[in-house]
């Protein structure tokens, strides 16, 4: 897929990494391992949310539930998922106490899972208004599948980051500056009702994308997009075009491309109308005829991985 403005790796460029303190210890590390997980929020109630905020969404935030275990082990403090953080901080511990979680971020291990879930953690050990020290590579232990109360994502989409700061923090000049910088890179992003992680976005003044999380494992999502591919069903209607696809932890995420000028709620509708194409294609058993096979090689070319 050629246009892929608006993507993480893009948003990232907005908020430089801090140069990290060199370490005074002379004493021997020793070597974690690292893992890797094609699939790091799965078994997650809202998994494709989860996807989408960290890789398609510019500034969004949720609140999470800790279990009960980890409250009575670290106490009852808010915690507070957010699309990216300051600088692509992993975590921050507020002066008011509250936690923050940032998806997106430059240091990852192989488990984003285990990632997240070492960040909060971390920042739950952590005084409220100092700097959160979290590793680049954690090591086996708790992910987040442990530590939180499993359910849907209650998402408020925003259209600025001063929810990151504490009140006081608002009135240094310096910090105000740094906001603006970071509200200046959000492109305009809505929620779709008609599918469940779907998301409108405007990418440049005459083009917009319309980009869906499917839930299905890759294979089968893949193999239900390409009957309907071949069956000529794979668009949302006139003047829209079938971009590609991303892969994102697991996950496909079809993008369309869509005329600029409309809003994203003009294409509730027509997501809708193609969301009940998918779900009846996505019943059907037996192995793909020559057309979809054919369809299946085209769609894999163009096909862009996210990590």
């Amino acid at each position: 897929m050629a246009h892929v403005t608006g993507s993480r790796e893009g948003r990232l460029r907005w908020f430089p990494v801090s140069k990290r303190r060199k370490s005074s210890e002379t004493a021997p590390k020793t070597k974690v391992r690292d893992i890797f997980v094609a699939r790091p929020f799965e078994g997650l109630a809202d998994e494709p949310e989860w996807v989408a905020l960290r890789e398609l969404v510019p500034a969004a935030s949720a609140p999470l539930t800790l279990k009960p275990e980890i409250v009575k082990e670290y106490g009852d403090r808010s915690v507070i998922l957010s699309t990216v953080l300051p600088m692509a901080w992993p975590a921050m511990s507020r002066r008011d106490g509250k936690v923050l979680i940032g998806l997106q971020r430059h240091v990852q291990s192989g488990d984003v899972s285990r990632d997240l879930a070492v960040a909060i953690l971390n920042a739950l050990a952590t005084e409220p208004g100092n700097t959160v020290s979290v590793p680049a590579l954690p090591g086996e232990g708790l992910r987040l599948q442990d530590l939180l109360v499993d359910g849907s994502l209650e998402i408020t989409m925003q259209d600025g980051f001063e929810y990151w700061l504490d009140v006081d923090q608002m009135q240094d000049a310096t910090v105000k500056a740094s906001l603006e910088r970071a509200n200046a890179s959000i492109y305009p992003t809505v929620r779709m009702t008609a599918a469940k992680a779907a998301y409108w976005c405007r990418v440049a003044p005459d083009k917009s994308h319309i980009r869906w999380v499917l839930s299905e494992p890759e294979d089968r999502a893949l193999d239900t997009l390409s009957r309907l591919s071949a069956a000529g069903e794979l668009l949302l209607g006139e003047d829209t075009k079938f971009a590609g696809m991303f892969r994102a932890h697991g996950l496909l995420v079809p993008v369309w491309d869509i005329p600029g000028e409309p809003e994203g709620t003009d294409f509730e509708a027509a997501l809708a109308d193609f969301a009940k194409r998918y779900a009846d294609t996505l019943a059907v058993d037996g192995p793909l005829d020559a057309a979809a096979r054919r369809a299946k090689q085209g769609l894999i070319g163009r096909q862009l991985t996210l990590r």
